[in-house]
Formats: structure tokens, C-alpha cells, sequence
């Protein structure tokens, strides 16, 4: 069986994450490959319900991510992951999990993520309605030397859906 692979999506709330993960999950799976997307988001509503936003908490849905990921791409499946995952060191214990880990840094500045705010997560921290917020309570510990870089401040979804995919479906 071919072993899968785990692309990781990290960054700020409302920098893309999601946005590109979905994008690259239409392409790849019009390429044929075996696609499957796990969001931050559903899973903690399901698996991860049990754990609040305190840093051992997060740190602990990040580990239960990697660990599904991990799982899935060993059965020879794509596996995105849109996840804050705000920890370096966190991130880094889920690449070790896995064969072979691609972390992709969603990178946009505070500003403009909270321009962007969908949810409306950055007034509510700014307000203290919101405890524990990455970005505004807590760090966020960028990538140092992440294989894939998207700057969607800069770029379209269009341009960072295609470097992408330069990288993971290099030219013969």
C-alpha cells in the first residue's frame, strides 16, 4: 500500500487556512488522488470537546489532529489539516508522528486577519469576551522553515493554490 501524506496548514485565525486547504482538496482530488480534509474546527466539536483553549488544551487537539492525520495518511490517503496549532513544539511532535509532513505557514499579518475576522473572534477577544485568544492573549509561533509559505495578504487564493502545487506535484 502507498503511504500518504500529511499537509499541515498553520496561522492566525482567518489568515486562509481553510480557504486553501479547500482549494487544494478540489485540485488534488480532480488530479485523482485520495484526498481527505480535516478541519480544526469540526474535529474539536466532535473529538476534542472535552478541551478548553488553555495551552495544554490546545496543544492536546493538536496531538489528537496529528495523530488521526498520521493515521489516515498511513492507510495511503492526503491528509490536510487546517489547524492554528499556534506551538512550534507542538508541530513539531506531530511531523515526527509522520512519514511524510508538509507544514504549510498561512501567513498574513494580526491586522489584517483581524480586518478579515469571519467569525468575529478578534473583536470579542479585544473586548474580553473571548479568553485564551491566539493572536491577541496568547503567541502564535510561526513556522521557521516551513516547506510551503503562502502570504495571502499578497497573493490570490489562485497563486498560493499553485505553489502548492508546484511543490507537492513537482514537473518530471
Amino acid at each position: 500500500m502507498k503511504q500518504g501524506r500529511v499537509i499541515w496548514f498553520t496561522g492566525l485565525s482567518a489568515a486562509g487556512k481553510s480557504t486553501l486547504s479547500a482549494a487544494l482538496f478540489d485540485r488534488l482530488s480532480e488530479l485523482g488522488h485520495e484526498v481527505t480534509n480535516l478541519d480544526s474546527d469540526l474535529i474539536r466539536r466532535e473529538i476534542s470537546k472535552d478541551l478548553g483553549f488553555s495551552r495544554e488544551d490546545r496543544d492536546a487537539h493538536v496531538r489528537r489532529l496529528g495523530f488521526l492525520a498520521a493515521t489516515l495518511a498511513s492507510e495511503g490517503a492526503t491528509v490536510l489539516v487546517s489547524a492554528m496549532s499556534p506551538r512550534r513544539q507542538t508541530r513539531d511532535e506531530v511531523r515526527a508522528m509522520c512519514s511524510e509532513f508538509t507544514e504549510v505557514y498561512v501567513n498574513a499579518p494580526l491586522e489584517v486577519c483581524e480586518r478579515r475576522d469571519p467569525k468575529g473572534l478578534y473583536k470579542q477577544a479585544r473586548a474580553g469576551k473571548v479568553h485564551d485568544f491566539v493572536g491577541v492573549d496568547i503567541d502564535y509561533e510561526p513556522p521557521l522553515h516551513p516547506e510551503v509559505e503562502c502570504r495571502t495578504d499578497l497573493e490570490s487564493v489562485e497563486e498560493g493554490l499553485q505553489k502548492l502545487l508546484d511543490y507537492l506535484l513537482p514537473a518530471p
